[in-house]
């Protein structure tokens, strides 16, 4: 398993009226946690674009526990689990500055071709630099 931990501060934007985090935003931290999972492998969705891949979200599951409030800093634990084929899971854990679960949730992209966009398999790099961790 490949884990990476990512911290953001909740803004004051991105509260609804009864100051919790606005249940919509939770995506955007997740994506934000996922680009920078990738970035700690060494993989940049730009550079993954350049080489002529997309990778779409196809799914999205998310699981409220507890509220995330103004100026929380919350930490989010990215795991991927699991090889990607042509789809691709990641599963998260959202954790408030007291350390208590507050959300989890899973994403499955898809890798698609840029031009075509139709599916495709993971990219050889990529499988590579998931290997040392997703194979025993």
């Amino acid at each position: 398993m490949y884990t990476h931990e990512t911290q953001i501060r909740v803004r004051y934007g991105e509260v609804d009226m009864m100051g919790y985090l606005y249940y919509g935003y939770y995506s955007f931290y997740y994506e934000q946690a996922r680009v920078e999972t990738m970035r700690s492998l060494g993989i940049s969705y730009k550079k993954m674009e350049e080489l002529g891949f997309m990778l779409p979200v196809r799914d999205l599951n998310i699981h409220f526990i507890k509220p995330a409030y103004y100026d929380d800093v919350v930490r989010i634990k990215t795991m991927i689990t699991k090889m990607p084929m042509v789809r691709h899971d990641f599963s998260y854990e959202m954790y408030n500055q007291n350390d208590e679960l507050i959300n989890k949730a899973v994403t499955t992209l898809v890798y698609i071709d840029k031009v075509s966009r139709k599916p495709v398999s993971c990219p050889a790099f990529v499988q590579e630099l998931l290997k040392p961790y997703l194979e025993r």
